[in-house]
């Protein structure tokens, strides 16, 4: 098939190369010049394990392609992907949807012959209808098909997300269209990845649903990692407790510091604005959202309470800035609120992520060090915020001996409070009682 990725951001550019290996022909559009004249020298715009790999063999197998000229490359496709940003709209909150729109306006201008246009942006319910009038008005003449085919893609893991997929949700009512879809995704049956066919509306919706209730999952662990140490319990063994039941599952039950990056906090409040636009308020969603960003500036709190709630003049070092490992997006990172509450209070805070240093650069102030050590080198309190797997084996005496005091906060507990102790640090972890 001969396949269009409007977009060459993170959905866009992993859909695309993941569809390049599965032997289909893909052209990658962006209007960004400076991105895809780096895309064509291999230079990758997003961090994402094996992503650079992947464009490379299938770019020199000649089946992936980068360009800035959409109209000759929609002109000869089969299909067309919209996967352009729907960022928080300033002021309200709903879905940006204007890229959505400026690119369907363009794509109707080179329709020629049957061609299936899906919007894989994350997108309020009755996005594709628009898109479907916008394209009809430009273009009274085109044949064409509009199918809703969100992404399911966790950042650090897109690649195999996308080549084994728990499901392929796909919205429709055109059977050609179906036909066109069924034979891009065909590479997959091997893997019997479920094809779950819907109508247009209710697949968008799948997608907001989706991640509305996995932030509510996480939200959840995270209220009741404030009972545990109320009470005297142990979150992780809480969450093993209640994972081990197939009803509830183990998945985002691991306490931590809050949710971030490019999809919950936006598709979350997308939703909520969706829901009282058609007078059906999701509370719950609601109520997820604000305890969800409370808790983030609340993690900088109790790095404060841990040293005695006096931090003036006191130098305290981050481990981890992206919102998760194995990515460079600090969208909504925990480690933004965190940093500024604590600057707020008085501290230095100096940081240290092995991806994410220049996105941080743009979002925080901090010092920023050269590794783990050097972060804490002179620190009162080390800060683990983010998981990622060099954090995970510190050499403690080591860091224990650079120190100006030896306190650990672990917002991920990654650490067994007896091991951190054993080398004379005070450890305090996130849902357990001190």
């Amino acid at each position: 098939m001969r396949i269009v990725m409007v977009g060459s951001g993170y959905v866009g550019l992993v859909s695309g190369a993941c569809f390049a290996d599965f032997g289909h022909e893909v052209v990658c559009v962006d209007k960004a010049e400076e991105k895809i004249t780096a895309l064509n020298k291999g230079v990758m715009p997003i961090y994402e394990p094996g992503l650079d790999l992947l464009v490379g063999n299938n770019k020199a197998a000649g089946r992936l392609s980068f360009t800035t000229d959409l109209g000759p490359a929609v002109e000869a496709a089969d299909v067309v992907f919209i996967a352009v940003g729907t960022p928080s709209r300033r002021g309200d909150g709903h879905a940006d949807v204007s890229y959505v729109y400026a690119a369907a306006a363009e794509i109707a201008q080179s329709i020629k012959g049957f061609t299936v246009v899906v919007t894989k942006s994350t997108v309020p319910v009755g996005t594709g209808d628009e898109v479907e009038r916008i394209i009809r008005e430009t273009n009274p003449d085109a044949d064409f098909a509009v199918v809703s085919n969100p992404e399911f893609l966790r950042e650090g893991a897109a690649i195999d997300d996308f080549k084994r997929p728990d499901r392929i949700v796909i919205g429709l009512s055109d059977d050609r269209a179906r036909a066109v879809m069924t034979e891009v995704y065909r590479p997959l049956y091997l893997n019997q990845s479920p094809l779950v066919f819907t109508g247009r509306r209710t697949s968008e919706l799948i997608k907001y649903a989706a991640n509305a209730f996995l932030a509510m999952k996480i939200t959840f662990i995270n209220e009741i990692a404030d009972l545990c140490e109320r009470v005297g319990a142990d979150v992780q063994d809480v969450s093993r407790g209640i994972g081990l039941d197939g009803r509830i599952g183990a998945k985002f039950l691991h306490a931590g510091p809050g949710y971030g990056g490019s999809c919950f906090p936006k598709d979350t409040l997308a939703l909520v604005k969706t829901a009282q636009d058609h007078d059906s308020p999701v509370r719950l969603i609601e109520t997820t959202i604000a305890i969800n960003d409370n808790r983030k500036r609340a993690m900088g709190r109790r790095v404060i309470a841990a040293l005695g709630g006096d931090v003036r003049g006191k130098k305290i070092a981050l481990l981890g800035l992206t919102f998760k490992p194995n990515t460079d997006d600090m969208r909504d990172s925990p480690a933004i609120a965190i940093a500024q509450t604590l600057q707020d209070s008085g501290a230095i805070v100096s940081g240290f992520d092995p991806e994410g240093m220049e996105n941080a650069r743009q979002l925080i102030n901090i010092e920023f060090a050269s590794g783990p050590y050097q972060a804490a080198e002179g620190a009162s309190a080390v800060v683990l915020v983010t998981e990622w797997n060099q954090f995970r084996a510190l050499d403690l005496s080591r860091l224990k001996s650079s120190m100006a005091a030896p306190v650990f906060v672990d917002l991920r507990n990654v650490y067994r409070a007896p091991e951190v102790e054993a080398h004379g640090f005070t450890y305090h972890g996130v849902g357990k009682a001190d």
